[in-house]
């Protein structure tokens, strides 16, 4: 998996601002499914905090809420990164032009189907929402079975079974079985966990070696697999109903996720946003991971901590990262946080810390969670008024190399 995400940029050279155009925005996945993930989280959690009242459908209210956090945000941010990742660990372009159009299509289509109250919007909803997920799954797999990319080869079944994890959610809305669509939803949670940590523990140490010359720093790839593998069996035992052999699997994971992040040496990265705002995203999903454990054990009783942990304190800062660093590196802009971005990382960053400490039964509660959405939708907004400008002109100076629309020849490298 060591070259599953080198994300290798080309270095920018100055040129005047090129002008908007259509094909630049639907060239790689991460230009619409970025912008389209980061409103979308934005917009939904003032909807689900300010306007209650608009939530009637066959998705209501906090049911809503979680499914479009996860689904509708952090999955869409996810299946961005890995369409345009897939163009440089296989050579093959998964999705661009008409076809990313239509993909984008898609989301947004399941978006509003889920605001409009009937069975009928419901259904036309799950059934674009599902097919944007396996479509992108194809996509993936395409490229990279077609390069023969053997190391990357679970990677559209993991994009493949996050949009199961989806469909057994909604089944189970539809059905009115709510312990059933909490158990999905702790399955997607934990299938999207498995994501990050996969794509995480590999481009956190490349981009930190890359940006800090003589930084030297293991890349884990044996305590990786161990992750992955607890990872992947915790999902299992959850569906099994193994609670407590989930718990010890889960707790594994997280604590291997710690362990890596002392091991990448976070004290040489402090001065660099790109690159704290990383880790520090990574140690909050493996602390999250923890808090599962403690829940899947018994020990803690609302499931709304791990929940919140993983999904706000863990996803939500990695992505804030993410599409800020990759963004940046893809479009040819130099590679360092201005005092915007930096605004955005502490913004996203001061959200997920009040939107845990909503969660303790205190006076301020209320009080909390309105703080938390304003500094919610500040950052995500201020991360839109500056990259949206870029996603839709082409590459600054030096062009990204040629990506083949087509499968690679039988012979091609691995």
């Amino acid at each position: 998996m060591a070259e599953l995400l080198r994300i290798e940029e080309p270095p920018p050279t100055p040129s005047p601002a090129p002008s908007p155009q259509w094909s630049a925005f639907l060239e790689l996945g991460f230009r619409p499914l970025y912008l389209a993930g980061c409103f979308w989280g934005a917009l939904s959690v003032a909807l689900w905090i300010f306007a209650p009242g608009l939530l009637t459908a066959r998705l209501p209210g906090v049911i809503w809420h979680a499914h479009e956090m996860l689904w509708g945000f952090v999955a869409t941010i996810a299946v961005g990164f890995l369409l345009t990742a897939g163009t440089n660990w296989t050579g093959i372009n998964p999705l661009k032009g008409p076809a990313l159009g239509g993909l984008g299509l898609l989301w947004a289509l399941a978006r509003v189907g889920y605001l409009v109250p009937g069975s009928v919007p419901f259904w036309l909803a799950a059934t674009c929402e599902l097919l944007f997920f396996a479509w992108a799954a194809v996509a993936l797999g395409r490229a990279v079975y077609g390069a023969r990319s053997r190391r990357n080869y679970g990677v559209p079944l993991l994009v493949l079974a996050l949009g199961v994890s989806d469909g057994l959610f909604l089944l189970a809305v539809w059905q009115g079985d709510y312990a059933l669509l909490m158990q999905h939803l702790g399955t997607g949670l934990l299938m999207m966990a498995l994501i990050a940590l996969l794509v995480a523990r590999r481009v956190i140490p490349f981009f930190a070696m890359r940006a800090l010359p003589g930084l030297e720093m293991p890349m884990h790839t044996r305590s990786g697999h161990v992750q992955l593998a607890a990872s992947g069996l915790a999902i299992m035992c959850g569906l099994l109903g193994w609670p407590q052999a989930s718990a010890a699997l889960l707790a594994a994971a997280g604590a291997i996720a710690l362990i890596q992040v002392v091991a990448w040496k976070p004290w040489a990265v402090l001065r660099v946003p790109l690159l704290w705002i990383l880790y520090l995203g990574y140690a909050a999903l493996g602390a999250g991971l923890l808090v599962a454990a403690a829940q899947s054990a018994g020990w803690v009783l609302r499931i709304a901590w791990p929940v919140h942990v993983i999904g706000v304190a863990g996803f939500s800062v990695l992505i804030i990262g993410m599409v800020t660093r990759t963004a940046l590196g893809h479009l040819g802009r130099p590679l360092r946080a201005d005092g915007l971005i930096v605004a955005c990382y502490g913004l996203v960053i001061a959200a997920a810390a009040l939107r845990l400490l909503a969660l303790l039964p205190t006076a301020w509660t209320q009080a909390l969670l309105h703080a938390s959405v304003g500094a919610w939708v500040l950052g995500f907004g201020l991360y839109l008024w500056r990259f949206l400008p870029m996603m839709i002109r082409p590459r600054m100076g030096q062009p990204a190399p040629a990506i083949r629309s087509a499968p690679l020849p039988a012979r091609a490298p691995r």
